[in-house]
């Protein structure tokens, strides 16, 4: 991961850069039209045209650094909405290994998903337009087979297993 951090101090640095082009840019332009309007002549029409092409130049370059800042920015957003993908599709692939594992019925699991969504069972018998005692006994044969005692155990059986390292 240090490549990531690197990218991120690299990135910093180039919109800190890009700032300070922009402020500078700003002041000059500032500085121009302040000697217009008060007609102090301190600057020589060279100066002002220097003055006028630097700010200009200036602008353009924050919109091109801006362009590729923003280019990145969704390239790295892609990136990371692709691995929110993939850790779900891993998540599912989980829960089903486990299901399987555990020999759920298509109704246990339908309530072990609810459950684990944070349905309560008020919630679930509505869902599945059953009742809570029918919800309620359905849970229970779910955490027997699961080998835990409520949901936050079965919670963290596929939480644990997520964030578990690999081994080296």
């Amino acid at each position: 991961m240090p490549s990531s951090r690197h990218g991120s101090s690299s990135q910093k640095t180039f919109l800190i850069a890009l700032l300070i082009v922009q402020i500078a840019c700003a002041a000059l332009y500032l500085i121009n039209l302040l000697s217009s309007i008060t007609g102090i002549g301190v600057l020589s029409w060279a100066v002002h045209e220097f003055i006028e092409l630097g700010a200009a130049l200036g602008l353009l370059l924050g919109v091109i650094l801006g362009a590729i800042t923003l280019r990145r920015t969704l390239q790295r957003n892609q990136i990371v909405e692709d691995q929110l993908k993939a850790a779900s599709g891993a998540f599912m692939d989980l829960l089903n290994e486990r299901f399987e594992e555990w020999a759920l019925t298509p109704a246990e699991r339908d309530v072990a998903l609810f459950s684990i969504k944070g349905l309560s069972i008020q919630e679930i018998a509505g869902v599945r337009d059953v009742s809570e005692g029918t919800i309620k006994a359905q849970t229970n044969a779910i955490y027997r087979k699961a080998g835990v005692s409520g949901r936050p155990q079965l919670l963290s059986l596929f939480v644990d297993e997520l964030i578990e390292l690999p081994q080296a």
